[in-house]
């Protein structure tokens, strides 16, 4: 009997709907929300509204695309959380209604949990156990993972994550939202000539909030020296940035794979589709004698099918939740 998977991301300001039929993605279908640019960041009300007017054209799309029928669905999966909870309360309250509407169960899908199997829709699939560094505009965590469903967290970030370093960064430096992919294009044309300082935070935990204030203190003195300091230096400040930030993220990951003799190694996350993360963690493979794991770009953002490919995994334990379910803005591992 064939397993047919619906799955629902709504975390953010991305609507997506994936197909996952007998462990494939036969479909992940994402709608974004280009509004947001012009208030250079995402705005929780205009997200929640702007996926109630995307969700059902999207499941559509994505039914379509994969060639099912919604008769054919086995289960429906979602994201209960972490992240925007006008966001969440539109994907959870869908997959409620339609689930009700079918008679079949759902599956709920803790969103960090789901960008760490994202490894699993294609391979190279990592060995078990294998360590998987996170990093997105709002979390920054390595995970330990033993199994599919069983994960520790051995650090995460005390304050702000790497995607919002450099967002903010970007913000300072007046780029567009988001700024991530900017500071890595213009990075690729600059030179690592400013230093910025490293925190020096405990075990294996995360502070970006001192990098991004020592940012601004440098803008400003440099600014009053040099109104023109910014446009005449912008690809080197950019490289400089960039190269702090990455040194961190991997400072701390190298720790963890002495710590636990883990060499299975892995990125995930909106921040793992930045060209210098994905340089360094194939740097440090070479010289540690890691075997490196890095997604397709498609699966580093928010999509869909890294929630069908994690409820797949649930779908064969039968974990299922009741209409009761509700979303939850803060949802830890």
């Amino acid at each position: 009997m064939n397993t047919v998977i619906l799955a629902i991301e709504s975390s953010c300001d991305d609507t997506s709907a994936a197909i996952l039929k007998n462990g494939k993605i036969l479909a992940n279908y994402v709608a974004t929300q280009e509004m947001h640019r012009l208030h250079g960041g995402v705005v929780p009300e205009v997200a929640s509204r702007a996926h109630q007017v995307n969700i059902v054209p999207v499941v559509d799309m994505a039914l379509q695309k994969a060639g099912v029928d919604k008769s054919e669905l086995s289960a429906i999966a979602f994201t209960r959380g972490p992240g925007l909870l006008g966001s969440l309360l539109v994907g959870v309250s869908f997959a409620k209604a339609m689930a009700l509407s079918l008679d079949i169960p759902m599956i709920e899908v803790n969103h960090m949990q789901a960008h760490v199997l994202a490894h699993f829709i294609d391979s190279p699939r990592p060995a078990f156990p294998f360590l998987c560094l996170t990093v997105s505009g709002g979390h920054t965590q390595i995970v330990q993972v033993n199994a599919p469903l069983e994960m520790i967290v051995l650090g995460e970030t005390i304050d702000d994550a790497a995607g919002e370093a450099f967002d903010k960064t970007g913000k300072l430096l007046g780029l567009d939202y988001p700024a991530g992919p900017i500071i890595d294009r213009l990075a690729k044309q600059g030179e690592v000539v400013f230093d910025f300082p490293e925190p020096n935070v405990p075990d294996l935990n995360f502070s970006f909030s001192g990098l991004k204030t020592s940012i601004l203190y440098f803008l400003k003195r440099n600014i009053k020296k040099n109104p023109n300091f910014i446009p005449e230096n912008l690809d080197n400040i950019c490289a400089s940035v960039q190269d702090r930030i990455v040194s961190i993220l991997m400072n701390k990951l190298l720790k963890a794979s002495k710590q636990t003799g883990i060499q299975e190694i892995a990125i995930a996350g909106g921040v793992s589709a930045n060209s210098g993360l994905r340089k360094a963690i194939e740097d440090f493979g070479q010289q540690y004698n890691w075997n490196t794991y890095i997604p397709r770009f498609e699966y580093c953002t928010d999509n869909a099918a890294m929630i069908a490919i994690t409820a797949s995994f649930k779908y064969e334990q039968q974990d299922f939740v009741g209409q009761d379910v509700v979303p939850m803005a803060r949802y830890k591992l």
